[in-house]
């Protein structure tokens, strides 16, 4: 009797484990970011090959391009499209204008081009500037999901994307917790809706961040998952850590336990690291970059599923954040350095999002980073180059208007005064003002007009103003 049952049970755990098998390698796919940021990228029907190329098998845009969802028609990847942050709080309330958004958006494109995921805004609970649009979020999302049962379209998952900054607490990974002003409002009402249609809790994460902001204290080569002798134990659960992306997402899903939903899955809906930045940021290099994406994909797409910590053995869906340098992206220079592309199609360093290739199946050398130290020393802000001269006076114009005696040195008569030269009037103002005000947050960009600059452009009795690290 016992060998009649082992002998039905051996196929049938067979059959499970393939079936199970199959899943992972269905699910653990990586997919990569389309961002949209630049004005001299590749044509979306061009950026679709490129993809294709870097054996993608999903793409996640920023909205809902009607020339990028054409151009992805019967290529079988798998698509993420986004509502836009300024349209949540008017589909909140009316079923009408989200019935609408979809019939314009997908219906035309669905199901041709294999759009599975509609993500509700981009990282809304980080911005302070409306907070009513965080009470907005859920019920755009539910909205939203009407639609598209009541036309017919039942394979697309909602949600959205959220940063790590909707916790309060993430170290240790146990003591997880979302964050006060959202948690009871937003987050539970939001994993309800998550759990009850077997959505997902898209998250972004990007170990960078944590680490360059305290690289003594965090080891780079467990930021970069290349830890080989180093492991963190967390003293709540006993779990053993051997990289920081893992410890960030489990303390994800402590923070959803704690709110009682203990099982939502977790996609991770952009991950990545910088391959440049500015002088004064630290690690963003291409040889961390390639280490960090290379070695993330390969656990991500791991046969059978290596999952985290907290949740062995389970499938972490990706999104590789991105596939351009954008040159239009606001903010510090590593910004406008995620691609695993340059804006003209190159390659920055060898990357296969299959997971099929090995590290040590990359042929090109990388090239030694030489800033994984904090750089010591001066550094000016200088109009970039190319930059747009009349905006530049515009820019010229503002930083005047900042601070004390923030530009005298450039009137007629001062020290640094060049007759009919904006570019070099604006240099000393983007210098003065950086100088001034980087230690309340002012940066050397001026909407990409300025760049950093370690040659000291000083002449004479003109002295240009520094920041000094």
């Amino acid at each position: 009797m016992v060998t009649m049952k082992m002998c039905h049970f051996v196929p049938l755990l067979i059959l499970s484990f393939l079936v199970s098998i199959s899943s992972a390698e269905f699910s653990g796919k990586v997919g990569v970011n389309y961002g949209q940021l630049g004005n001299n990228l590749r044509s979306p029907s061009k950026s679709v090959e490129l993809i294709k190329s870097l054996k993608a098998k999903r793409v996640k845009i920023y909205d809902a391009n009607p020339d990028i969802l054409k151009s992805l028609k019967n290529t079988n990847l798998q698509v993420s499209i986004m509502l836009p942050n300024e349209l949540i709080s008017n589909i909140s309330t009316n079923q009408t204008l989200s019935d609408l958004w979809i019939r314009s958006k997908v219906l035309p494109f669905y199901p041709d081009t294999k759009i599975r995921y509609l993500l509700v805004g981009n990282e809304i609970l980080s911005s302070y500037s409306n907070t009513q649009t965080w009470y907005n979020l859920v019920p755009a999302m539910i909205k939203i999901k009407h639609s598209l049962k009541a036309l017919g379209i039942h394979k697309v998952k909602v949600g959205t994307s959220s940063a790590m900054d909707v916790l309060e607490s993430s170290f240790p990974p146990s003591n997880g917790t979302f964050r006060v002003d959202i948690s009871g409002r937003v987050i539970k009402p939001m994993l309800q809706f998550l759990n009850r249609t077997k959505s997902f809790f898209f998250l972004d994460v990007y170990p960078y961040f944590p680490w360059s902001t305290d690289p003594v204290n965090i080891k780079l080569d467990y930021a970069l998952s290349e830890s080989k002798n180093f492991t963190y134990t967390d003293p709540g659960s006993g779990l053993t850590y051997t990289n920081l992306f893992d410890q960030m997402v489990d303390a994800v899903i402590f923070a959803m336990k704690r709110l009682g939903y203990p099982d939502v899955r977790i996609w991770i809906a952009e991950t990545g690291w910088p391959n440049d930045g500015d002088f004064d940021q630290i690690g963003c290099n291409i040889y961390n970059a390639a280490t960090y994406n290379r070695n993330i994909v390969k656990k991500l797409t791991s046969v059978p599923p290596i999952g985290t910590p907290a949740r062995p053995g389970r499938v972490v869906p990706s999104f590789i954040f991105s596939l351009y340098n954008e040159n239009q992206k606001p903010g510090p220079g590593t910004e406008r350095h995620f691609g695993l592309l340059y804006p003209n199609g190159s390659r920055v360093y060898e990357i296969d999002l299959s997971g099929e290739t090995s590290v040590w199946e990359y042929k090109k050398r990388l090239p030694k980073p030489t800033n994984n130290e904090p750089y010591k020393g001066r550094i000016w802000c200088f109009v970039a180059k190319g930059a747009n001269r009349s905006e530049v006076g515009s820019a010229l114009s503002y930083a005047c208007s900042q601070g004390n005696k923030t530009c005298d040195p450039i009137k007629p008569g001062g020290k640094c005064y060049k007759p009919d030269s904006v570019i070099w009037h604006a240099s000393y103002a983007f210098s003065s003002y950086w100088a001034q005000f980087k230690k309340v947050g002012g940066t050397c960009y001026f909407n990409g007009l300025a760049t950093q600059t370690i040659k000291d452009p000083s002449f004479g009795s003109c002295k240009f103003p520094s920041v000094t690290l």
